[in-house]
């Protein structure tokens, strides 16, 4: 479904909300502030995790830099580097259970060649810089375009024409852009852990879930779900986005995840 308007949240019928049954979002600029999660934007994790609901994010960050957050937000997992790994609790406490999509020799092939891709990049691209996580990724490379350096558009743009044509998929992030080998991505992701930790199939429920999102790397979320919120600064992508968020916040990153949250606990019994 392509849509051509967001509209604003409050126009989110209250009998659709109520059947929300879980929540899938994007973390860089969606959950996240300056870099940080705020106090409203945790708490609003909590709350949603006190009132039943399953909440999934899905980032385009490294397993590495996802760890930590896996063990301390009140969240079922965390699903990594754009669909390819999950990090969801252990049976002891403090404990973390890792799950690939792709096993081991695959992601050693994968590893090496993507090595070789980011070289190319950073040799051809005037300014191009890998992201400072990139020590915790496993499955793909990130080029920091505006966490802590800046690339201008074309440049961004010929980073992306050089991962395809090396066979990799790409996409661009509020930050980062991201490449990897492979099919998995965000929608992958989210199937896949569905199916792995509920042992439920997401497409048979989709009116039961709903997506929250920030840029261009979120569409294929908002494509696919007819529940899909952009929290507010989605704003300043959205000449980019081929498909858009059914509906978007009035506040930007985690206060506008916080929105969301209300939105779905007012109308739970």
């Amino acid at each position: 479904m392509t849509r051509t308007a967001m509209q604003p949240l409050s126009h989110w019928p209250a009998g659709e909300r109520a059947r929300i049954a879980g929540v899938l979002t994007d973390i860089d600029d969606t959950l996240t502030t300056e870099g940080a999660v705020t106090p409203d934007a945790l708490a609003a994790l909590a709350a949603l995790a006190r009132a039943g609901l399953h909440v999934i994010p899905i980032t385009g960050r490294p397993a590495g830099w996802s760890e930590p957050f896996a063990l301390q937000w009140p969240v079922d997992a965390i699903v990594a580097e754009n669909g390819a790994v999950a990090l969801a609790r252990g049976t002891a406490p403090g404990t973390l259970r890792k799950r690939y999509q792709q096993p081991a020799d695959e992601r050693a092939a994968n590893f090496a060649r993507m090595q070789q891709v980011a070289r190319r990049i950073l040799r051809e691209v005037p300014g191009a810089t890998l992201a400072r996580d990139s020590a915790g990724r496993e499955t793909d490379i990130a080029i920091d375009h505006d966490e802590f350096a800046h690339l201008p558009p074309e440049a961004i743009e010929q980073v992306v024409a050089l991962m395809r044509a090396e066979g990799m998929n790409a996409t661009v992030s509020s930050i980062h852009v991201n490449g990897w080998y492979g099919r998995h991505d965000k929608l992958e992701g989210a199937r896949w852990i569905v199916r792995e930790l509920l042992d439920r199939a997401l497409d048979e429920e989709l009116d039961r879930w709903v997506y929250v999102g920030d840029s261009t790397n979120d569409v294929l979320m908002f494509r696919h779900f007819p529940h899909s919120v952009g929290v507010a600064n989605i704003r300043r992508f959205e000449a980019q986005l081929t498909h858009k968020p059914a509906y978007v916040t009035q506040a930007e990153r985690g206060a506008g995840f916080a929105e969301v949250a209300r939105a779905l606990l007012e109308v739970r019994p």
